[in-house]
């Protein structure tokens, strides 16, 4: 006998990640007295936030923290950090995230440990459509004992990010030939080379790929970790020749941060501690004697880094 399915207006809004989005949405609609549940997959809030914890946002506090989080908090005696000063990956959780969730407009309605698998309609397969509109969603989730759980809901807020998607270092936007085998031996996304994966990247060959703010943010923390060990190389491999776009806007960049960061990216290429190949579109990595050998097309014709 199939179980009736409840009035879809009755049921919560389902939001997907309890980092700094989904938070935010849940802070929403606590304030106008909407019932929601949140899935967060990690075993804390924030956890994707938690693996770049160690950056230091282009943004200051005041624009970090939304206005309904920030009336929930401020009722219970919280206060803003600095406004104006930029704080990392760590100190939004700490700082504002954690206690966020805490809070007890929150806290009841947050599922820690639980991965959404699926989201669909209610009793609705890919083809069908007529009344579709009218029927709840259904979520699935897994914990972290693989038990599997289904929950209704009027809307979905996905928050998930995509952290755990980045993109792949193939020049076509697909993982690049041998890429998967190499898998090991690359880090995505923006690695702690100088705490805690320093050994992992301390006297070593390295090559960073790609030109925007995450790549900027690692050649920083090379360079750093180069200062304290003289026999660590840095190769910044870019798809396209430099130009004064690059490094962003430097001085005339509205957001301050993101300016010093394009900056300081740009003094560690001019001081010479970073070799500069561009343009170099990745399309092989090959795996041999303990190296990663990278290749790519140039405006030359193919080079191997190894």
């Amino acid at each position: 006998m199939s179980t009736p399915t409840p009035a879809v207006e009755n049921l919560p809004v389902a939001i997907i990640g309890a980092g700094p989005v989904g938070l935010a949405a849940a802070a929403q609609l606590a304030l106008r007295d909407q019932t929601f549940m949140i899935f967060e997959r990690g075993a804390t809030v924030g956890a994707a936030v938690a693996e770049w914890g160690h950056v230091t946002f282009f943004s200051p506090w005041r624009y970090v923290v939304d206005d309904g989080a920030r009336q929930l908090l401020e009722a219970t005696g919280w206060s803003i950090p600095d406004p104006d000063r930029d704080p990392t990956g760590r100190e939004l959780i700490d700082d504002y995230l954690a206690p966020l969730a805490a809070h007890p407009a929150i806290a009841p309605h947050l599922r820690l440990g639980a991965r959404v698998v699926s989201a669909t309609r209610r009793g609705m397969d890919r083809v069908p459509s007529e009344g579709r509109e009218r029927l709840p969603f259904e979520i699935v989730s897994v914990g972290a004992d693989g038990d599997e759980t289904r929950h209704l809901a009027r809307a979905i807020i996905d928050a998930s990010g995509t952290w755990d998607r980045p993109n792949p270092a193939g020049a076509s936007g697909v993982p690049a030939r041998g890429e998967h085998a190499a898998a090991a031996r690359i880090s995505y996304g923006i690695p702690d080379v100088f705490g805690m994966k320093r050994e992992r990247f301390a006297g070593r060959r390295v090559m960073v790929i790609g030109s925007g703010h995450s790549a900027m943010d690692s050649i920083l923390g090379l360079t750093r970790l180069q200062h304290e060990e003289a026999s660590t190389e840095i190769i910044w491999a870019m798809r396209s020749t430099p130009t004064e776009r690059t490094f962003g806007g430097l001085d005339d960049d509205q957001l301050a941060g993101r300016g010093a960061l394009g900056e300081r990216a740009k003094a560690a290429v001019d001081a010479g501690g970073v070799q500069l190949i561009a343009p170099f579109r990745v399309y092989a990595f090959r795996i041999g004697n303990g190296d990663v050998a990278v290749t790519g097309e140039t405006d030359h014709g193919d080079d191997t880094i190894e």
